[in-house]
Protein backbone atom coordinates (compact mmCIF):
# COMPACT_ATOMS: atom_id res chain seq x y z
CA UNK A 1 0.00 0.00 0.00
CA UNK A 2 0.71 3.25 -0.70
CA UNK A 3 0.30 5.46 2.95
CA UNK A 4 0.52 9.46 3.62
CA UNK A 5 1.08 10.26 7.12
CA UNK A 6 0.10 13.97 7.84
CA UNK A 7 1.08 15.35 11.53
CA UNK A 8 1.16 18.97 12.60
CA UNK A 9 4.54 18.65 13.85
CA UNK A 10 7.12 15.80 14.53
CA UNK A 11 7.75 17.51 18.18
CA UNK A 12 9.09 15.55 21.36
CA UNK A 13 4.73 14.34 21.86
CA UNK A 14 3.43 11.42 21.62
CA UNK A 15 2.21 11.35 17.56
CA UNK A 16 5.89 12.04 16.52
CA UNK A 17 7.04 8.77 19.16
CA UNK A 18 4.17 7.00 17.04
CA UNK A 19 5.07 7.57 14.16
CA UNK A 20 9.23 6.67 14.66
CA UNK A 21 7.79 3.48 16.04
CA UNK A 22 5.36 1.91 13.31
CA UNK A 23 6.37 3.25 9.89
CA UNK A 24 9.93 1.62 9.67
CA UNK A 25 7.92 -1.20 10.44
CA UNK A 26 5.65 -0.88 7.56
CA UNK A 27 8.03 0.02 5.13
CA UNK A 28 9.78 -3.28 6.10
CA UNK A 29 6.60 -5.05 4.88
CA UNK A 30 6.90 -3.56 1.94
CA UNK A 31 4.60 -0.41 2.01
CA UNK A 32 5.32 2.57 1.10
CA UNK A 33 4.97 5.28 3.66
CA UNK A 34 5.16 9.25 3.44
CA UNK A 35 4.72 11.35 6.58
CA UNK A 36 3.76 15.08 5.89
CA UNK A 37 4.97 16.98 9.10
CA UNK A 38 4.73 20.55 10.02
CA UNK A 39 7.40 22.54 12.12
CA UNK A 40 6.91 22.39 16.01
CA UNK A 41 7.29 25.84 18.41
CA UNK A 42 10.12 26.76 19.81
CA UNK A 43 11.23 24.69 22.61
CA UNK A 44 9.30 21.71 21.55
CA UNK A 45 11.90 19.56 19.79
CA UNK A 46 11.79 18.13 16.77
CA UNK A 47 12.07 15.07 15.59
CA UNK A 48 12.07 15.48 11.91
CA UNK A 49 15.55 14.60 11.34
CA UNK A 50 15.44 11.50 13.75
CA UNK A 51 12.71 10.46 11.50
CA UNK A 52 15.00 10.69 8.21
CA UNK A 53 17.62 8.63 9.95
CA UNK A 54 15.52 5.75 11.33
CA UNK A 55 14.98 5.44 7.73
CA UNK A 56 11.35 7.13 8.05
CA UNK A 57 10.58 9.15 4.08
CA UNK A 58 9.32 12.36 5.95
CA UNK A 59 8.46 16.17 3.61
CA UNK A 60 8.48 19.32 5.46
CA UNK A 61 5.19 21.09 4.92
CA UNK A 62 5.44 24.63 4.57
CA UNK A 63 2.69 26.76 6.82
CA UNK A 64 1.76 23.86 9.08
CA UNK A 65 2.60 23.28 12.76
CA UNK A 66 1.55 24.06 16.46
CA UNK A 67 -0.78 27.07 16.21
CA UNK A 68 -1.36 27.09 12.68
CA UNK A 69 -2.93 31.08 11.36
CA UNK A 70 -5.65 30.33 8.44
CA UNK A 71 -2.97 31.61 6.22
CA UNK A 72 -0.52 29.03 6.91
CA UNK A 73 -3.24 26.31 6.82
CA UNK A 74 -4.23 27.53 3.34
CA UNK A 75 -0.54 27.96 2.09
CA UNK A 76 0.07 23.80 4.02
CA UNK A 77 -3.34 22.81 2.43
CA UNK A 78 -2.38 24.00 -1.65
CA UNK A 79 1.34 22.83 -0.70
CA UNK A 80 -0.31 18.72 0.35
CA UNK A 81 -3.11 18.79 -2.43
CA UNK A 82 -0.28 18.88 -5.00
CA UNK A 83 2.05 16.50 -2.72
CA UNK A 84 -0.70 14.06 -2.63
CA UNK A 85 -2.08 14.05 -6.26
CA UNK A 86 1.68 13.51 -7.32
CA UNK A 87 1.76 10.58 -4.45
CA UNK A 88 -1.67 8.83 -5.52
CA UNK A 89 -1.75 6.88 -2.04
CA UNK A 90 -4.24 4.24 -0.95
CA UNK A 91 -4.48 5.86 2.68
CA UNK A 92 -4.43 9.23 3.88
CA UNK A 93 -4.02 9.22 7.59
CA UNK A 94 -4.28 11.89 9.53
CA UNK A 95 -3.48 13.22 13.22
CA UNK A 96 -4.73 15.98 15.66
CA UNK A 97 -6.99 19.10 14.66
CA UNK A 98 -4.08 21.13 12.57
CA UNK A 99 -3.43 18.67 10.31
CA UNK A 100 -6.40 16.64 10.32
CA UNK A 101 -8.45 19.90 8.93
CA UNK A 102 -5.02 20.43 6.58
CA UNK A 103 -4.57 16.79 5.13
CA UNK A 104 -8.78 15.51 5.01
CA UNK A 105 -9.26 18.87 3.20
CA UNK A 106 -6.48 18.69 0.74
CA UNK A 107 -7.12 15.20 -0.20
CA UNK A 108 -10.64 15.90 -1.23
CA UNK A 109 -11.39 14.15 -4.52
CA UNK A 110 -8.63 11.27 -4.53
CA UNK A 111 -9.49 7.85 -4.81
CA UNK A 112 -8.09 6.75 -1.23
CA UNK A 113 -9.43 5.75 1.88
CA UNK A 114 -8.87 8.66 4.89
CA UNK A 115 -8.02 8.10 8.45
CA UNK A 116 -7.91 10.69 11.28
CA UNK A 117 -7.00 9.55 14.91
CA UNK A 118 -7.35 11.56 17.36
CA UNK A 119 -4.56 12.07 20.22
CA UNK A 120 -7.20 12.94 22.66
CA UNK A 121 -9.67 16.30 22.20
CA UNK A 122 -9.90 20.16 23.04
CA UNK A 123 -13.46 20.23 22.18
CA UNK A 124 -15.00 20.66 25.99
CA UNK A 125 -13.04 22.44 28.63
CA UNK A 126 -10.83 23.79 27.18
CA UNK A 127 -12.14 26.86 24.80
CA UNK A 128 -14.86 29.59 25.43
CA UNK A 129 -17.84 28.12 24.69
CA UNK A 130 -18.70 29.59 21.38
CA UNK A 131 -15.47 28.11 20.04
CA UNK A 132 -16.00 25.14 21.31
CA UNK A 133 -19.23 24.23 19.32
CA UNK A 134 -17.49 25.76 16.13
CA UNK A 135 -14.49 23.27 16.89
CA UNK A 136 -17.11 20.48 17.33
CA UNK A 137 -19.39 21.66 14.10
CA UNK A 138 -16.06 21.83 11.75
CA UNK A 139 -14.80 17.94 13.18
CA UNK A 140 -18.49 16.58 12.57
CA UNK A 141 -18.60 17.93 8.79
CA UNK A 142 -14.86 16.79 8.32
CA UNK A 143 -15.92 13.02 9.83
CA UNK A 144 -18.20 12.77 7.19
CA UNK A 145 -15.84 12.64 4.35
CA UNK A 146 -13.33 10.38 6.64
CA UNK A 147 -13.76 6.58 6.10
CA UNK A 148 -12.73 5.62 9.53
CA UNK A 149 -11.97 7.95 13.28
CA UNK A 150 -9.38 6.21 15.47
CA UNK A 151 -8.73 6.97 19.35
CA UNK A 152 -6.11 6.13 21.10
CA UNK A 153 -8.54 5.15 24.04
CA UNK A 154 -12.03 3.82 24.39
CA UNK A 155 -12.50 7.43 26.81
CA UNK A 156 -11.65 9.61 23.92
CA UNK A 157 -13.79 7.04 21.78
CA UNK A 158 -16.74 7.78 24.41
CA UNK A 159 -16.61 11.26 24.45
CA UNK A 160 -16.68 11.20 20.29
CA UNK A 161 -19.92 9.18 19.96
CA UNK A 162 -21.70 11.21 22.80
CA UNK A 163 -20.13 14.91 20.99
CA UNK A 164 -22.02 13.48 18.07
CA UNK A 165 -18.77 13.79 16.11
CA UNK A 166 -18.11 9.70 15.44
CA UNK A 167 -20.89 6.35 15.02
CA UNK A 168 -19.84 3.69 16.52
CA UNK A 169 -19.27 2.43 12.97
CA UNK A 170 -16.93 4.94 11.85
CA UNK A 171 -14.30 4.21 15.46
CA UNK A 172 -11.50 1.90 15.87
CA UNK A 173 -9.33 2.13 18.95
CA UNK A 174 -6.45 1.90 18.66
CA UNK A 175 -3.92 2.44 21.69
CA UNK A 176 -0.53 3.88 21.40
CA UNK A 177 2.77 2.14 20.85
CA UNK A 178 6.07 2.85 21.17
CA UNK A 179 9.71 1.73 20.85
CA UNK A 180 9.80 0.01 24.37
CA UNK A 181 13.19 -2.31 23.77
CA UNK A 182 15.38 -0.05 25.48
CA UNK A 183 13.27 0.96 28.47
CA UNK A 184 12.51 -3.13 29.35
CA UNK A 185 16.11 -3.04 29.39
CA UNK A 186 16.44 -0.70 32.08
CA UNK A 187 17.99 -1.52 35.39
CA UNK A 188 18.25 0.74 38.39
CA UNK A 189 21.45 2.09 39.21
CA UNK A 190 22.94 1.79 43.09
CA UNK A 191 25.32 4.91 42.27
CA UNK A 192 23.96 8.40 40.97
CA UNK A 193 24.30 8.65 37.55
CA UNK A 194 25.00 11.71 35.42
CA UNK A 195 20.94 13.07 36.11
CA UNK A 196 21.53 12.57 39.90
CA UNK A 197 25.09 14.45 39.75
CA UNK A 198 24.10 17.00 37.26
CA UNK A 199 20.62 17.78 39.87
CA UNK A 200 22.79 17.51 43.03
CA UNK A 201 20.78 14.72 44.12
CA UNK A 202 22.07 11.32 45.97
CA UNK A 203 21.13 7.74 45.57
CA UNK A 204 18.58 8.49 48.57
CA UNK A 205 16.82 11.13 46.75
CA UNK A 206 13.13 10.14 45.81
CA UNK A 207 12.91 11.25 42.17
CA UNK A 208 9.71 12.22 40.45
CA UNK A 209 9.61 13.70 37.00
CA UNK A 210 6.86 15.04 35.47
CA UNK A 211 7.18 14.14 31.20
CA UNK A 212 5.87 16.45 28.86
CA UNK A 213 5.43 19.46 26.94
CA UNK A 214 4.96 22.36 29.67
CA UNK A 215 1.69 23.34 28.51
CA UNK A 216 -1.08 24.70 30.30
CA UNK A 217 -3.11 21.63 29.42
CA UNK A 218 -0.26 19.73 30.88
CA UNK A 219 -1.26 22.24 34.21
CA UNK A 220 3.19 21.59 35.44
CA UNK A 221 2.20 24.58 37.81
CA UNK A 222 -0.50 21.29 39.51
CA UNK A 223 2.68 19.10 39.64
CA UNK A 224 4.76 21.49 41.72
CA UNK A 225 1.73 22.25 44.09
CA UNK A 226 1.69 18.31 44.89
CA UNK A 227 5.47 18.51 45.25
CA UNK A 228 5.03 21.69 48.18
CA UNK A 229 2.26 19.72 49.89
CA UNK A 230 5.02 16.90 50.36
CA UNK A 231 8.51 18.62 50.57
CA UNK A 232 8.35 19.14 54.42
CA UNK A 233 7.24 15.53 55.30
CA UNK A 234 10.00 14.13 52.66
CA UNK A 235 13.18 15.97 52.85
CA UNK A 236 14.34 13.67 50.14
CA UNK A 237 11.60 13.87 47.40
CA UNK A 238 12.47 16.43 44.30
CA UNK A 239 10.68 16.88 41.34
CA UNK A 240 11.95 16.95 38.23
CA UNK A 241 10.27 18.70 34.89
CA UNK A 242 11.66 17.16 31.72
CA UNK A 243 9.37 19.40 28.90
CA UNK A 244 9.64 22.68 27.54
CA UNK A 245 6.67 24.90 26.33
CA UNK A 246 4.94 28.25 26.43
CA UNK A 247 3.90 27.64 30.32
CA UNK A 248 7.71 27.65 31.09
CA UNK A 249 8.30 31.30 32.45
CA UNK A 250 5.33 30.84 34.92
CA UNK A 251 6.93 27.63 36.37
CA UNK A 252 9.95 29.23 36.43
CA UNK A 253 8.04 32.51 38.36
CA UNK A 254 6.81 29.89 40.89
CA UNK A 255 9.75 28.00 41.97
CA UNK A 256 11.55 30.93 42.28
CA UNK A 257 8.93 31.77 44.54
CA UNK A 258 9.53 28.67 46.75
CA UNK A 259 11.54 29.10 50.09
CA UNK A 260 15.08 28.44 49.25
CA UNK A 261 15.84 24.77 50.55
CA UNK A 262 12.66 23.65 48.46
CA UNK A 263 13.78 25.65 45.62
CA UNK A 264 17.03 23.82 45.09
CA UNK A 265 14.76 20.43 45.24
CA UNK A 266 12.40 21.38 41.98
CA UNK A 267 14.60 20.96 38.57
CA UNK A 268 13.75 21.61 35.04
CA UNK A 269 15.58 19.64 32.18
CA UNK A 270 13.80 21.30 29.15
CA UNK A 271 13.07 18.93 26.56
CA UNK A 272 14.72 15.73 26.39
CA UNK A 273 14.94 13.90 23.12
CA UNK A 274 16.28 10.67 24.26
CA UNK A 275 14.10 9.82 27.47
CA UNK A 276 16.04 6.49 28.58
CA UNK A 277 18.95 8.32 30.30
CA UNK A 278 16.04 9.93 32.10
CA UNK A 279 13.89 7.14 33.24
CA UNK A 280 16.95 5.09 34.28
CA UNK A 281 17.36 7.48 37.01
CA UNK A 282 13.77 8.44 38.26
CA UNK A 283 11.63 7.01 41.43
CA UNK A 284 8.27 7.73 39.89
CA UNK A 285 6.32 9.65 37.02
CA UNK A 286 3.70 12.05 38.29
CA UNK A 287 1.18 13.34 35.53
CA UNK A 288 -1.50 16.63 36.22
CA UNK A 289 -2.96 16.65 32.74
CA UNK A 290 -6.58 18.82 32.70
CA UNK A 291 -7.16 16.12 29.58
CA UNK A 292 -5.35 13.56 27.75
CA UNK A 293 -6.26 10.62 25.41
CA UNK A 294 -3.79 7.99 26.25
CA UNK A 295 -0.08 9.49 27.35
CA UNK A 296 2.88 7.86 25.69
CA UNK A 297 4.88 9.59 28.65
CA UNK A 298 3.14 6.70 30.60
CA UNK A 299 3.82 4.05 28.84
CA UNK A 300 7.84 5.02 28.26
CA UNK A 301 7.48 5.50 32.33
CA UNK A 302 5.95 1.69 32.92
CA UNK A 303 8.17 -0.22 30.29
CA UNK A 304 11.53 1.84 32.54
CA UNK A 305 9.68 0.06 35.45
CA UNK A 306 8.09 3.28 37.30
CA UNK A 307 4.89 4.01 38.88
CA UNK A 308 3.23 6.75 38.09
CA UNK A 309 0.55 8.82 40.10
CA UNK A 310 -2.11 11.01 37.58
CA UNK A 311 -4.50 12.51 37.04
CA UNK A 312 -7.84 10.75 36.84
CA UNK A 313 -8.55 11.81 32.70
CA UNK A 314 -9.10 9.93 29.57
CA UNK A 315 -7.48 6.97 28.83
CA UNK A 316 -4.92 7.15 31.63
CA UNK A 317 -7.05 4.82 33.62
CA UNK A 318 -6.72 2.42 30.63
CA UNK A 319 -3.09 2.37 31.06
CA UNK A 320 -2.55 2.47 34.52
CA UNK A 321 -3.98 -0.19 36.81
CA UNK A 322 -5.06 2.10 40.19
CA UNK A 323 -2.60 0.35 43.49
CA UNK A 324 -1.29 -2.05 41.40
CA UNK A 325 0.78 0.34 38.65
CA UNK A 326 0.35 3.66 40.58
CA UNK A 327 -2.22 6.06 42.37
CA UNK A 328 -5.07 8.04 40.12
CA UNK A 329 -6.59 11.19 41.97
CA UNK A 330 -8.89 14.29 40.76
CA UNK A 331 -7.42 16.83 43.42
CA UNK A 332 -4.01 18.15 44.40
CA UNK A 333 -4.65 16.85 47.59
CA UNK A 334 -5.47 13.14 45.94
CA UNK A 335 -1.94 13.45 43.54
CA UNK A 336 -0.46 13.84 46.88
CA UNK A 337 -1.65 10.89 48.81
CA UNK A 338 -1.00 8.94 46.15
CA UNK A 339 2.57 10.37 45.59
CA UNK A 340 3.29 9.99 49.72
CA UNK A 341 2.35 6.46 49.61
CA UNK A 342 5.05 5.83 47.04
CA UNK A 343 7.68 7.86 48.66
CA UNK A 344 7.02 6.54 51.77
CA UNK A 345 6.87 2.85 50.53
CA UNK A 346 10.04 2.40 48.43
CA UNK A 347 9.57 -1.56 47.80
CA UNK A 348 6.46 -1.17 46.85
CA UNK A 349 6.79 1.54 44.77
CA UNK A 350 9.68 -0.89 42.65
CA UNK A 351 6.90 -3.31 42.87
CA UNK A 352 4.06 -1.23 41.59
CA UNK A 353 7.27 -0.35 38.97
CA UNK A 354 7.37 -4.09 37.55
CA UNK A 355 3.76 -4.40 37.76
CA UNK A 356 3.83 -1.51 35.23
CA UNK A 357 6.43 -3.07 32.72
CA UNK A 358 5.00 -6.30 32.54
CA UNK A 359 1.47 -4.31 31.42
CA UNK A 360 2.34 -2.15 28.60
CA UNK A 361 5.11 -4.76 27.23
CA UNK A 362 2.06 -6.82 26.29
CA UNK A 363 -0.09 -3.51 25.01
CA UNK A 364 1.92 -0.84 24.17
CA UNK A 365 5.20 -1.84 21.63
CA UNK A 366 5.64 -0.84 18.25
CA UNK A 367 4.89 -4.39 16.60
CA UNK A 368 1.67 -3.87 17.87
CA UNK A 369 0.56 -0.74 16.99
CA UNK A 370 2.21 -1.39 13.59
CA UNK A 371 0.04 -4.65 13.19
CA UNK A 372 -2.94 -2.43 13.85
CA UNK A 373 -2.57 0.20 11.49
CA UNK A 374 -1.61 -2.35 8.85
CA UNK A 375 -4.69 -4.13 9.49
CA UNK A 376 -7.04 -1.21 9.21
CA UNK A 377 -5.31 0.10 6.17
CA UNK A 378 -5.79 -3.20 4.21
CA UNK A 379 -9.30 -3.32 5.46
CA UNK A 380 -10.30 0.23 4.24
CA UNK A 381 -8.14 -0.18 0.69
CA UNK A 382 -10.45 -3.95 0.32
CA UNK A 383 -13.78 -1.54 1.14
CA UNK A 384 -12.94 0.46 -1.62
CA UNK A 385 -11.56 -2.08 -4.03
CA UNK A 386 -15.01 -3.73 -3.08
CA UNK A 387 -17.41 -0.55 -3.77
CA UNK A 388 -15.84 0.03 -6.69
Amino acid sequence: MRIARVVSRLNLGGPARQILASDPRLAARGHSVRVFAGTPRPGEGDLFETARAAGVDVVRVPGMGGGTPWTGALRARRFLRRALRELRPDVVHTHASVAGFVGRRAARGLACARVHTFHGHVLEGYFPEPIARAFVGVERRLARETDRLVAVSHATADDLVRLGIATEEQLVVVPPGAELGRLLALERADAPGELRRRLGAGAEAFLVGVLGRLAEVKQPERALAVFELLAARHPHLHVVFVGDGDQRGALVRRIQALAPPLRERAHLLGAVEDVAPVLAELDAVLLTSRTEGLPVALVEAGAAGLPVVAARVGGVPEVVAEERTGYLGETVDELAFGLDRLVSDPAEARAMGARARLRVEGRHGADRLADSLEQLYASLVEERACAS
